[in-house]
């Protein structure tokens, strides 16, 4: 099966080696992964801003990066989220809303690539340690991806997943809400990882790198000993 990554900013600019992670897990499960090199920024951050006009540049530049792509696949839920967006984005645009619908179609976040196309639950990892995962929230209220992350950890051999207090509960990054809004963002991650210490796990996983650097730069201030890790990295440990 033929992958195209969608690496992510946050990815490319912060922490790369999420993507030599994502792209190692995937060859193990069987697959070929390419790298298209014209992708960009999603558009996002200028389209959460209401700058939809100014975000159909970088939509159309990622269009035409996957063009050709059989499958895409992003370490990030709500970096892939967006891309369902783009129909909507280009709705009065018909031959590029085309185009649109057929990258949404096949553009998957990672542990739900893995699960739900691959039919893989057990990837044959092993990592030594406790941990609790946080759901964040394009990930799960958006995307819809609730049980795939879940599954594939309970299956990491060595792994103690130990539930999250209000799991669900936004960590407080929302993009550029943590900007705008720095003083309701700043309470709310300190609520989540006061929820965090609590479970006195090790480890914190997740599959959205914004909602892992928004709490792991809380607990590091807090100077919590927790280490951060996105679940890609959880995943291709043997």
């Amino acid at each position: 099966m033929n992958v195209s990554l969608f690496i992510t900013c946050l990815c490319d600019t912060f922490t790369p080696d999420v993507g030599k992670d994502t792209v190692q897990l995937l060859e193990r499960c069987g697959c070929e992964v390419d790298f298209p090199a014209g992708q960009t920024c999603c558009g996002q951050p200028a389209y959460n801003s209401g700058y939809t006009t100014q975000s159909k540049q970088a939509v159309k530049q990622m269009i035409t990066a996957f063009d050709a792509s059989e499958y895409v696949v992003g370490p990030s839920g709500s970096c892939v989220q967006m891309v369902k967006e783009y129909p909507h984005i280009l709705r009065d645009e018909p031959e590029w809303r085309k185009r649109a619908e057929h990258l949404a179609g096949r553009t998957y976040e990672l542990t739900q690539f893995i699960v739900d196309v691959l039919g893989i639950e057990d990837v044959h990892s092993t990592f030594q340690g406790t941990a609790t995962y946080h759901p964040s929230c394009h990930m799960t209220r958006l995307l819809g991806v609730k049980d795939a992350p879940r599954r594939l950890l309970e299956n990491v051999r060595g792994l103690t997943l130990i539930n999250l207090p209000q799991g669900e509960d936004c960590c407080g990054f929302g993009g550029t809400f943590a900007v705008k809004n720095a003083a309701i963002s700043a309470q709310m991650v300190e609520e989540k990882s006061c929820h965090v210490t609590e479970t006195k796990a090790e480890y914190l996983i997740g599959g959205d790198m914004g909602c892992l650097m928004n709490i792991g730069g809380r607990l590091s201030r807090n100077e919590e000993d927790v280490k951060v890790l996105h679940i890609a990295q959880v995943l291709n440990s043997q």
